[in-house]
């Protein structure tokens, strides 16, 4: 009996590009076995090295987690399965809304907000609490900008932002909020302008800093709900525990390359956390941030003004929010597909006996050390710097002295297929990271081979597998082809 098996746009390149498989098996186990066997670059990804299936990715049978009936047990014709990696439930009662206090309306503001004031569901009293939310923002990225650009148009009274960020030209495919004319200028500067450009009366309370263990309980200890627009793991478990800790709702949204996810977390509410769906991250690098496997622009806007369509509906008390419940969108196939997400009675942050009771090195936890930064909602193109460079790293500088002195070495590049067509460093090995596993033994351990990525982040990882194959002389470009761009050759584009 065939399976049909969903690939997930992040694990697409180790099953032939497909986004669907069909697989022979009468279990789980066995479709999954089977699957890995015809793929065998997944395994890796799927399972641990004991065989265990990875804590960071769910499968699901049609919109069950198989966490609820287990992997063995048997899958009938017609089930469809889904794999749901982080990217980085059920039905529950009708809410209350979250907002109890309610902002009278001037006659202007009942003028602007006519068309929802004509809303069953929203009327005057819904807008009034509209008006008196307090909403935080961790973000004004690729999700950020929607999501403050309609919430503001929707009449929030006060908007929080988090953002450390400055505004790089490679942020506006996607993080529309900012202009050309904002490059180079401080993302909250250019949030504010755009915003009160919209709404003049928005209260917009700006904090340009990154959010930390340090920081994040007293900046959202004072807001209504916490919207999640970051990039990175250690952020989303930061933002996670912090808002479990003060009972607020966290509205989850991430986009990776054509797919994007969306949910409610709030364990106060009788919904599950983020960590109930992921007890732990994946291990760093093993799931490629956007600035290293790129994201559709338009999938910003889908999801987070999804994030914001949620965030009116705690406010205002209607409709089924997104709690217990993970939307997932597909752009190429244009399709939605949801999951439920079950409350984890053992969870260590929001279940009967939690054992994260005050927030904790969240880099450390993810495992993020010297050189992998977690930022808000970057991914900019930064000035790199020479300072802190690790044994195994060495600067553009030095790699064009070496090319100038004709050293006997081999430059790998490591980045994707399509990379190369944006540029190369001329008389550099082409070999996309994921190929290495099955290629290494194409490169030389008796000469220094040099590796380089976009920034600098793939090529440490390759660094450390060629290490563990036992090569020794091995160097990182710290920095990668861009800083090779900004410092060595202008010619060659950043990107």
């Amino acid at each position: 009996m065939a399976i049909k098996v969903t690939i997930p746009t992040a694990l697409r390149r180790f099953a032939n590009g497909q986004s669907t498989v069909e697989v022979a098996g009468a279990t789980i186990n066995e479709v999954l076995g089977n699957l890995t066997t015809e793929h065998a670059q997944l395994r890796p990804h799927l399972y641990s090295e004991d065989g265990k299936l990875r804590n960071f990715v769910r499968v699901y049978v049609n919109d069950e987690d198989i966490r609820a009936r287990g992997d063995d047990a048997a899958v009938n014709e017609g089930d469809e399965i889904s794999i749901v990696p982080s990217i980085a439930g059920g039905n529950l009662a009708k809410l209350a809304p979250i907002i109890k206090d309610r902002a009278k309306l001037t006659n202007e503001e009942i003028k602007r907000y006519s068309r929802h004031l004509i809303l069953p569901e929203v009327g005057m009293e819904g807008q009034e609490r509209i008006k008196a939310a307090k909403v935080l923002l961790i973000g004004s990225g690729g999700l950020g900008s929607p999501i403050a650009l309609y919430l503001t148009a929707a009449g929030v009274g006060t908007i929080g932002m988090v953002e450390f960020d400055t505004v790089d030209f490679s942020n506006l495919q996607r993080q529309i909020i900012h202009f050309t004319g904002d490059v180079g200028k401080h993302k909250l500067k250019s949030a504010e302008e755009k915003l009160k450009a919209i709404n003049p009366n928005l209260n917009f309370i700006p904090y340009p800093v990154k959010i930390t263990s340090e920081n994040a309980l007293d900046i959202i200890k004072d807001y209504d709900l916490v919207l999640d627009g970051t990039d990175n793991f250690p952020t989303r478990y930061l933002v996670n525990d912090a808002c479990v800790m003060l009972k607020k709702p966290n509205v989850y949204g991430s986009i990776f390359r054509w797919e994007g996810m969306a949910s409610v977390f709030a364990p106060h509410l009788g919904g599950p956390c983020y960590r109930c769906w992921y007890p732990e991250p994946p291990p760093p690098g093993l799931v490629p941030s956007c600035a290293e496997g790129g994201v559709l622009g338009v999938i910003c806007g889908i999801i987070g003004n999804i994030q914001a369509n949620e965030a009116v509906k705690l406010i205002i008390g209607k409709g089924k929010p997104l709690m217990g419940r993970l939307l997932r969108f597909d752009a190429m196939d244009m399709s939605f597909r949801e999951y439920k997400i079950p409350r984890d009675p053992n969870c260590p942050v929001c279940g009967k006996n939690p054992t994260v009771t005050k927030l904790i090195d969240y880099n450390q936890f993810c495992g993020i050390g010297r050189g992998e930064d977690a930022g808000t909602s970057g991914d900019s193109i930064v000035e790199q710097k020479d300072e802190g460079l690790g044994p195994d790293d060495i600067s553009v500088e030095t790699l064009k002295q070496m090319r100038d002195r004709k050293e006997d070495f081999v430059l790998v590049d490591v980045r994707n297929p399509d990379e190369f067509e944006i540029c190369v460093i001329d008389g550099s090995v082409k070999l996309p990271l994921p190929e290495l596993p099955q290629r290494f033994q194409e490169l030389p351990k008796d000469k220094l081979v040099v590796l380089h990525c976009k920034s600098g982040g793939r090529s440490g990882r390759a660094l450390k597998f060629l290490q563990s194959q036992g090569y020794s002389k091995v160097k990182n470009v710290a920095g990668g082809i861009n800083a090779w761009a900004e410092r060595i050759d202008t010619n060659v584009p950043q990107y």
